[in-house]
């Protein structure tokens, strides 16, 4: 999962950021609202971390900005604001949680579950797509009731194509998302994901990339 962190205070931002990377997700670090407007024009994030004070501008100016542009990318409001008035503000301005400072590290990252898969349509984390589930907290797979063991770049790519709901997912975004080195090793953990669990799982779209089709 890519996330972008927005937050100007050095130490925070370098601490939070290390804890996003060892929970596995693919973090990148930025303290101003210039730059993260640059970075969002040029690449597709799966979830923004936002502080609301920062250098060059408040936050909200971002968060109204990206809603006012059709964007449904989940948005959490990191911030020392702790005034019912602010909270409600983030909320209603599009928000999809607020989180006051100081906050623990593990509280942050049961958020980011809960936004990731409100947005993916599970209300829980468990994932079940007809006779295959997935836990996202365990990041364990069985299908029909067996146990399938997937290794990291495996069940990466399974839930890139879960969570995109049997939309397309290209494979320069596949790649990106799972840190390969090239196409062909994103082949290789196609073919791997195919075996395991069946060859329909996975379709191939010609040109484009990849889905997993609906039950």
């Amino acid at each position: 999962m890519n996330v972008l962190l927005v937050e100007d205070d050095l130490a925070l931002g370098d601490a939070l950021g290390q804890a996003l990377r060892q929970a596995g997700l693919r973090a990148v670090w930025v303290r101003r609202l210039k730059e993260a407007r640059a970075f969002l024009d040029n690449e597709a994030q799966d979830v923004l971390l936002l502080d609301l004070s920062l250098p060059d501008g408040d936050g909200f100016d971002l968060l109204r900005e990206l809603r006012a542009r059709g964007s449904t990318m989940p948005i959490i409001v990191l911030t020392a604001r702790d005034a019912l008035e602010s909270r409600l503000a983030g909320l209603r301005d599009g928000a999809d949680d607020y989180l006051v400072k100081p906050f623990a590290i593990p509280e942050l990252l049961a958020r980011l579950q809960v936004v990731t898969r409100r947005s993916s349509g599970f209300l829980s984390a468990l994932w079940q797509i007809g006779p295959l589930a997935i836990d996202t907290e365990t990041r364990t797979v069985t299908l029909d009731g067996v146990a399938v063991s997937l290794s990291p770049s495996e069940f990466a790519l399974l839930f890139e194509l879960v969570r995109k709901g049997g939309k397309v997912i290209g494979r320069e975004s596949l790649v990106e998302h799972l840190c390969c080195e090239s196409d062909n090793a994103l082949e290789v953990h196609v073919s791997n994901l195919r075996r395991k669990l069946g060859a329909d799982w996975v379709r191939t779209i010609r040109g484009v990339g990849y889905l997993l089709p609906k039950p």
